[in-house]
């Protein structure tokens, strides 16, 4: 008589295969539905794994394939960012397991309720995000807690205070390292690439790490990517600003407050930018990088992300308050956000513009142009050789002198030139004025959604010109602004958006 034959045991381990995916800032594993791991384990997607060997071990959201070319079922798949994490090399035999709850998402369930965070409770949910313990279901919950149920200020200082040790801090052992940050809401609004240069020229560290957009058209790093490598390492970053005095790149390779990179990624798709959050992003940033003064630009304007001087007013208040208690000096300007700065909204415009000023070209923008020196000169007073009020007049002076473009292409060429090259969105479209009159209003959320639909900033050749600002007399039928755009479908959803709200108000009076 035949006997049945002994079920196969599940293997212990499975050989490890890398998995050209980026999921960005997240951990995904890949396992096949024949696996008989996968079978004996009972896991189910989108759970959470771990995977282990000779003392590397990582956790992983589980993506579940039925396609041998991805991942056999004797393999365990890892995307980009889970292989590097890992560390181990292609065909290793790891084990895997469940993976334990973080025990910090109790403390985002007390804060979805209602309940206050202290800084123990904040320190463990922050780190266990760093550790990419939280999956982005879970780092949204904690974003929308945040967002909905609110911090008071002593809970922004906590969360400011856990953002800033999850990762590097830098010590440039000088007594005055300073950097400006706007808050955002104002498209086009890029003074850093003016302040920086002329900073760095007059002699002041300025370390300018800046982050991508979030629900805007471009940020710092999107347009300073169209001129130079934004993408520095630690070790170049320094390089550089003990070289130059200053640099303009992006944080997030520099691993600086890591963890507010990692939330970026979450906000973005869902368009939160709460104002708890913005200011622990902000300030762990500048904290962790080696900032010691940091001049804060707050515009304020009916469209702006900040509507009212009295909400203003209580923004600078927290931002000096945390500031303060981190070993920051934070001096906060209140500036006019009732329309955009420059002409361009998105990277390669923005750029024009700016580059514009930096030549003293005589076509620039004046308000760019305008609220760079004002800025500058802010910033300047905390040099000593600075007396009577003379800052303004010094920056108006280099920049004459052609210090600021000169300064400008040397951190250019040390951050390295970009090779690519960005041309203006071929696809073009302009929005005229449906009545004569007055510009009296300009929309700038309005006009930030019509240039992301465009393609900004993934596009960097994508966006707006604006060719009316305030106060402009305009006859019906006179074109209020241009859309650049790449593929055709962006292309048609930012013009169906411009022609049902072009986001000017013109009025005869």
């Amino acid at each position: 008589m035949t006997q049945p034959s002994a079920p196969v045991a599940a293997p212990t381990t499975l050989s490890l295969k890398r998995v050209a995916i980026d999921t960005y800032h997240e951990n995904v594993a890949y396992l096949h539905r024949d696996c008989p791991l996968y079978k004996a384990e009972g896991f189910q997607a989108l759970s959470k794994i771990e995977i282990q060997q000779d003392g590397s071990k990582i956790l992983a959201v589980l993506n579940v394939v039925d396609d041998d070319c991805i991942v056999s079922p004797h393999e365990l798949g890892l995307s980009e960012q889970a292989f590097a994490n890992l560390n181990l090399p292609a065909q290793t035999q790891v084990r895997v397991n469940h993976a334990e709850p973080p025990h910090s998402m109790e403390y985002v369930r007390q804060k979805l309720s209602g309940n206050r965070l202290n800084q123990d409770k904040l320190n463990e949910i922050i780190l266990d995000i760093a550790a990419n313990r939280y999956s982005k279901t879970e780092i949204a919950a904690f974003i929308v807690a945040v967002s909905e149920a609110g911090l008071d200020r002593d809970e922004i200082l906590f969360l400011t205070r856990a953002m800033v040790n999850s990762g590097q801090q830098l010590d440039w052992k000088e007594n005055i390292v300073v950097d400006k940050h706007c808050i955002g809401g104002i498209p086009g609004n890029r003074t850093s690439m003016i302040v920086v240069p002329i900073v760095a020229a007059f002699g002041l560290l300025c370390p300018k790490t800046s982050s991508r957009a979030i629900t805007s058209p471009a940020g710092t790093a999107d347009t300073m990517e169209v001129l130079a490598n934004v993408d520095l390492p630690m070790e170049r970053l320094d390089q550089i600003v003990r070289e130059q005095r200053g640099c303009l790149a992006w944080g997030g390779t520099a691993k600086l407050a890591p963890v507010d990179d990692i939330l970026i990624s979450v906000e973005r798709p869902l368009a939160i930018d709460s104002q708890a959050q913005m200011v622990a992003s902000i300030l762990s940033k500048k904290r962790a990088c080696g900032s010691t003064h940091l001049l804060i630009d707050i515009p304020a304007g009916p469209r702006a992300k900040v509507r009212t001087m009295k909400e203003a007013m209580q923004l600078r208040k927290l931002f000096e308050y945390v500031g303060d208690r981190i070993g920051l000096v934070t001096q906060v300007v209140i500036t006019d956000g009732r329309q955009p700065i420059g002409r361009g909204i998105g990277p390669v415009l923005e750029c024009r513009d700016v580059m514009q000023v930096l030549k003293n070209d005589p076509d620039a923008p004046h308000d760019l142009r305008e609220k760079s020196l004002q800025l500058e000169s802010r910033l300047l007073e905390y040099a000593a050789d600075i007396r009577g009020g003379a800052d303004y007049e010094v920056t108006r002076n280099l920049l004459n002198l052609g210090r600021k473009l000169e300064k400008m292409n040397q951190i250019i060429d040390a951050q390295g030139k970009q090779t690519a090259h960005f041309p203006v969105g071929h696809l073009t479209r302009e929005i005229a004025a449906t009545s004569s009159g007055t510009v009296v209003e300009i929309d700038n959320l309005i006009l930030s959604r019509v240039a992301r639909l465009a393609g900004a900033p993934m596009d960097k050749g994508a966006g707006v010109m604006l060719l009316k600002k305030l106060g402009d007399t305009v006859q019906a039928g006179d074109p209020l602004y241009r859309i650049h755009a790449e593929f055709p479908a962006d292309f048609d959803f930012a013009v169906r958006l411009a022609s049902q709200h072009s986001g000017y108000r013109i009025s005869e009076h």
